[in-house]
């Protein structure tokens, strides 16, 4: 009986070690000291989309806000600032901001006076 040589081995890379702990797959980095997410800048033709959703909510109204052309660090940082100007909690998933209740034009107006082109999506 001959064996065949395990396809893992091609995808091997270290994933996790006792030193440090979860290593990024990109570039190999621990994921705190990980460089490839805070360089990268999401594509898209760099217009923030502002849009009101409801839908897997349980009805409870949500702003989001997509395709900000920041990385991720800078990105939590507007996050921030918007949650506090809206006086309300929210979150950053993907890429993509989340504040809780529709504030959709204050949003718009916000990103505007942030410098990036801002537009309502959706109904």
């Amino acid at each position: 009986m001959v064996k065949k040589a395990s396809s893992f081995a091609a995808l091997s890379g270290l994933v996790y070690s006792t030193d440090s702990g979860r290593h990024c797959p990109d570039c190999s980095q621990p994921v705190d000291a990980c460089i490839c997410k805070q360089t990268q800048i999401p594509e898209g033709d760099g217009i923030a989309r502002v849009r009101r959703e409801t839908k897997g909510r349980g009805g409870k109204t949500v702003t989001s806000i997509s395709g900000v052309p920041l990385a991720e660090e800078p990105l939590k940082d507007l996050a921030s600032v918007l949650k506090k100007r809206c006086g309300c909690g929210g979150s950053l998933k993907d890429g993509v901001i989340e504040i809780q209740g529709d504030h959709v034009e204050l949003l718009i107006a916000e990103l505007i006076r942030h410098g990036f082109k801002a537009k309502k999506s959706g109904g």
